[in-house]
């Protein structure tokens, strides 16, 4: 899978790409492996003092003064080590600039580990110590145009150029200064993109597109970092594009190929407290934007009470994620989600009934990693009067595809007629004892 790199900026200058071309210097540093960690501090501590620029001129300066006599290739190459430690992401330059990588995870200033669609790896990369991360951190908080300090040691923002950022200073996090970066996409992903990448098994192309053309509600699901944006973005493509999307996130991550998006992005709260607007803030304005499509890009908290409420008054089509372990702890996921709330279980589930249709839920395998969708669930009313998932389609690790109680309903209601129905492809057979 293919994403962006990020492009911070610095404080002042949104948007501003910063360069990212490696250099010869020793693991995690951008700098040639003649010039020391040392001397490279120093030059930076010379250039603070002056409020100068870091450009080449005022670098060869700077070495001078330190008495460290370098030739043009090495004097650009610590003014671009100095600009990356100074406007960028520091020794995370390189790791940001891979094409496959989603998310660079920094645990102190000796871990660096950063996931390309594989699982986790760790990294070579290194800080000279936790100031340097530390100072890092608090770089791209400011970029961010948020606090990080002593005072507010935990910071979670978008960067302008689409990266979100998660940090934590010490002593709450007791190893060293923890910095979280996960890269917005380069593009969307097509659902033929998906079956290449094995996330999608291609028998459910056909009951995933008729989902979406039939405007059923659902819900996508699974862990973290198993691509429920990626998938949903896929499937908004789909939509029509004579419908108007209205897109409501925390961060502005879903990336749908259609002609008219929306988006709503919420906005944390000042240093007072005040100025904040919410996901359920947000919805409700949505619902006044004339949304043919309403979208939570991930349903967290009170907002479920009005996308619910709005699923159930005519807004058909919409969906969201949500973070569950497994397709079947859906309902109690959102009914825990209502009741907090203010509604009653009998409401939440009521509400459920009607406004919402099936759950793809995703699943990230071990020990590659790979994401794909482990089942395509309904949702089914039952005689109690409580909503459970009820398994349409289930995918194995192989790829074969099975059946389950709930894919006669669940197509349907995607009006998918049984001569197109997916070609089901059954595993191995199972000893029952």
């Amino acid at each position: 899978m293919s994403y962006a790199p990020a492009a911070i900026p610095a404080p002042g200058a949104p948007g501003t790409p910063v360069s990212r071309t490696p250099t010869a210097g020793p693991p995690g540093s951008t700098a040639p492996a003649r010039v020391s960690p040392e001397l490279v501090e120093a030059v930076r501590v010379r250039l603070a003092r002056t409020g100068v620029e870091p450009s080449a001129a005022q670098v060869a300066v700077a070495l001078r003064a330190e008495k460290a006599v370098y030739g043009d290739a090495e004097i650009l190459a610590v003014a671009r080590a100095l600009c990356a430690d100074l406007i960028g992401a520091g020794p995370l330059e390189p790791l940001l600039a891979q094409p496959d990588v989603t998310d660079v995870l920094v645990n102190g200033p000796r871990e660096v580990w950063v996931d390309d669609g594989a699982g986790l790896r760790r990294t070579p990369v290194t800080f000279a110590d936790d100031g340097a991360v530390r100072r890092l951190a608090q770089r791209l908080a400011t970029a961010a145009g948020r606090r990080l300090d002593d005072a507010s040691p935990y910071v979670d923002a978008r960067l302008p150029g689409g990266v979100r950022l998660h940090a934590v200073l010490p002593p709450v996090a007791s190893g060293g200064t923890c910095v979280s970066l996960r890269l917005p996409p380069r593009r969307t992903f097509t659902l033929t993109d998906l079956v290449s990448a094995g996330t999608i098994a291609p028998s459910a192309i056909p009951v995933l597109t008729a989902m979406v053309t039939a405007r059923l509600a659902f819900l996508v699901t699974g862990g973290t970092g198993t691509g429920k944006t990626t998938l949903l973005s896929a499937l908004l493509s789909l939509a029509d594009p004579g419908d108007r999307l209205l897109l409501v996130e925390d961060s502005a991550e879903l990336r749908p190929l259609h002609p008219h998006v929306v988006r709503l992005e919420t906005r944390p709260a000042n240093l007072e407290g005040a100025g904040g607007v919410g996901l359920r803030d947000l919805v409700r304005q949505a619902l006044r934007m004339r949304p043919d499509r309403l979208v939570v890009g991930e349903v967290r908290g009170a907002e479920v009470v009005d996308l619910l409420a709005a699923l159930n008054t005519g807004h058909e089509g919409g969906c969201g994620t949500l973070h569950a372990n497994t397709a079947a702890d859906v309902p109690p996921r959102l009914e825990a989600l209502g009741c907090a709330a203010g509604l009653s279980r009998e409401a939440v589930h009521s509400q459920l009934a009607a406004a919402l249709d099936a759950v793809i839920h995703l699943t990230r395998g071990r020990p590659d990693g790979r994401r794909r969708i482990a089942e395509i669930c309904l949702l089914h009313r039952t005689p109690s009067g409580f909503v459970e998932a009820v398994p349409a389609l289930t995918f194995d690790a192989e790829g074969r595809t099975r059946p389950g109680p709930g894919y006669e309903a669940l197509t349907h209601r995607a009006l998918l007629t049984p001569p197109h129905s997916p070609p089901l492809r059954s595993g191995p057979p199972t000893n029952h004892r």
